[in-house]
Formats: structure tokens, sequence, C-alpha cells
């Protein structure tokens, strides 16, 4: 549906260095006879009202400042009220503006506005503008040239400072570098020492991880919360590593298979998580030093889900119990 064109439509926008600007604008037309609005020609002028937020870019940013050439990309929401019948609108726009002086342009724009409630009747529909632009406290940037001549300039004004502070005091300029050579080298050797100890974590928790999935895996029977003997001694050995090295914390990760409901099977994940927490403290692992989560038939380690066949060793993979290092 189309309307006729008057001088009606105002927008009050804040525009950002980033590029994105918000706007509210608010629209007052009229259809004329013989337009169609809505499926049906129009037989007597219509009001039409409209008030729409939007989220604009300048595209400027992406493809470099032009000057006097603006084209912008926007979307929105907004609330019409056309043909007698109101509708909440999703808009998307596009547009340019063009300018005459650093604050006076001219503004080109259309928008798409899509109806939300369509099934009652309404239909979607395009408004176009064309609009004077006033801009207010616009801040004047250099261009790059003129940033590339302020900064030699500044880069001349400070070395011509620094001689004249070396002629100055040549020996205490002397010093100062001596001392500052011997910060920096300081500095480096901290860096150096702290990216070390940071590579020996690493490399201590990817061994630690490397052992406990050497131990294999903790899986449980059909419907069993129960720790098998192979768990055991997986679990065995956990402790054992969890001993020799106290600074060290893990996840645990419990899981079932698909076979069941999601809230049999996450209650029954929290059941293998408990036997697991408590088959570890009983053997002397703080409680603390522990994360569990149960997460019951999410998180398949194969394509075993509802509705897919798939043999008893292929869903005894994702009923286990999986062991991170968290912390060292």
């Amino acid at each position: 549906m189309e309307c006729s064109a008057y001088p009606s439509r105002i927008s009050v926008g804040r525009y950002f260095k980033s590029g994105l600007g918000l706007e509210a604008i608010a629209t007052y037309n009229k259809y004329k006879v013989g337009k169609t609005i809505d499926g049906i020609v129009n037989e007597v002028e219509k009001d039409y009202f409209a008030i729409d937020s939007r989220l604009s870019y300048d595209l400027n940013k992406l493809v470099g400042e032009t000057g006097w050439f603006d084209p912008y990309l926007g979307v929105g929401l907004g609330f019409t009220r056309a043909n007698n019948a109101s509708r909440g609108t999703i808009n998307g726009v596009v547009g340019f503006r063009t300018w005459f002086s650093d604050r006076i342009g001219l503004d080109f724009n259309s928008s798409g506005k899509w109806a939300m409630n369509q099934s009652e009747g309404v239909t979607n529909h395009l408004q176009h503008a064309v609009g004077f632009v006033y801009q207010f406290g616009i801040e004047k940037e250099l261009s790059k040239s003129g940033e590339e001549k302020l900064a030699l300039i500044e880069a001349i004004e400070k070395e011509n400072q620094r001689k004249n502070d070396s002629i100055a005091s040549a020996e205490k300029e002397a010093i100062l570098l001596t001392e500052r050579i011997k910060r920096e080298q300081e500095q480096v050797a901290l860096a150096l020492a702290e990216k070390e100890k940071l590579e020996a974590r690493e490399r201590k928790i990817n061994d630690l991880q490397s052992k406990i999935d050497d131990f294999g895996a903790i899986n449980f029977a059909l419907n069993s919360s129960n720790l098998n003997r192979s768990s055991k001694t997986v679990l065995s050995l956990i402790v054992n590593l969890l001993k020799a090295n106290p600074t060290v914390t893990i996840k645990l990760g419990a899981y079932t298979d698909s076979r069941g409901t999601d809230t049999y099977n996450l209650s029954l994940s929290e059941r293998r998580m408990q036997k697991t927490l408590d088959y570890l403290t009983i053997n002397g692992i703080e409680q603390e030093r522990i994360i569990s989560n149960s997460y019951g038939e999410k998180g398949l380690l194969n394509n075993c889900i509802d509705g897919v066949y798939c043999t008893e060793s292929e869903h005894k993979i994702n009923r286990r119990i999986d062991i991170v290092i968290n912390n060292f």
C-alpha cells in the first residue's frame, strides 16, 4: 500500500562515533482516494499514523569516510495506524544522507514495514521519505593527511625536546637511560619467567589429563548407578593421582544413554554422580576439590538418540562419568 506525499515526518536521533545511531520517528500522512490499502481500494481519504524506533549503522565505517555521502542500513520496531486498523511492525531501512555543509543535508530512505498481525487482514507496506537534516554538537575531525601531519609535528617537537633535555643534562640523561634499560630487562625477565610458569602449568595439566584418560572409562550398566569393578579400579587410580597432587581440582560430569525419559535419565545421572562422589570422598579426597554436574542424556558421544537403533555396546559408551582437570 502507498501513502500520499506530505511534509509530515519528524525524526530525532543520536549518533555515535562507532557508526551506530538511535532514532525515534513520528509520521502522519493521508491516503488519497483510489489508493489500495490492505488489498482494498480506498474510497475516502484516511489518516495514516506511525511511531517507529530505529537502530542504524553508517556504512562509511566499513567503506571509508566520503565527507558528503553517508549510506546507512537500519532495523527497528514500530506501531502503525492505517486504514483504521492498528498493527505492530518490524522495520528494515536503507538510505543515505548527502551533506551541503558540516551541519545541513538531505536524508533519502525507504523502509519496509512488516506487520506482526497479518492474520487480522492487515498487510506489509513500504514507506519512502526525503527530509531535511540538521546536526547538533558535531565534532570536527582531521583528515587522514591532517592526522599524519599532526603526528609528524608532535614527533618533531618531542624529538627537539629530547635533544634540548639531553644538551642541558647529558649525564642525567645517560643515568636515566641506563635505569630505563635495566627496568626493561627486568620486565622482560619477569615476563619470560611468567610465560615459562604458565607453560609449565599447562604441560602439567595436560600430563595429568592424559594420565586420567589412560586410566580407562567409568561406565555403568543399563538403569544402574552401581560402580562395577572396572570403574572402581579407575576411581582408585584417580584417588592416588589426586593424593599425589594435592593442589589439583577436578570436574565430574555424569551421563546416561538416550533410553528412558529426560526426567528419569537426569535422576539416574544424579545417582551415578553421587555414587562416584561417595567413592572419592570415602577414600580421602576432599569434597571442595570436586565440581560435579549431572546431565542426563545430554552430551551423547555418538548418534544413539531417541528412535535410532544402537547396539548395547554403543549405548554403554554414553552411560559414563567424565573426569576433567579443573585447576592446578
